[in-house]
């Protein structure tokens, strides 16, 4: 077909996932609470779909709690309209205190 291409992304080990089906989402601290997981697989095209699909699943504890967390792709800092494929991993790390005494 003329104009059709696939929508496919490589990565340097040249493994292939199909963009805008679904990320994993993996969820750390007080996210993981409210969710009550520390992961699940989540549709969306983008790194913001993805995290609006977990505010859509777990509600409004869990929106909250979003401004104050790290939103990282595959363990890197990255803008919300990133796109992101089924073998990528979203993590939501909420600020983590604690120590020793």
């Amino acid at each position: 077909m003329p104009g059709w291409r696939p929508l496919f992304v490589t990565d340097d080990e040249g493994t292939a996932g199909t963009l805008g089906d679904v990320a994993s989402l993996r969820l750390f601290a007080r996210a993981r609470e409210i969710a009550g997981t520390g992961a699940i697989d989540v549709p969306g095209a983008t790194v913001d779909d993805v995290v609006a699909e977990a505010v859509r699943r777990f509600g409004p504890d869990f929106a909250a709690l979003l401004p104050s967390c790290r939103i990282w792709l595959n363990g890197e800092a990255v803008s919300g309209s990133t796109a992101v494929t089924d073998k990528d991993e979203v993590a939501v790390l909420p600020p983590v205190s604690g120590g020793c005494r």
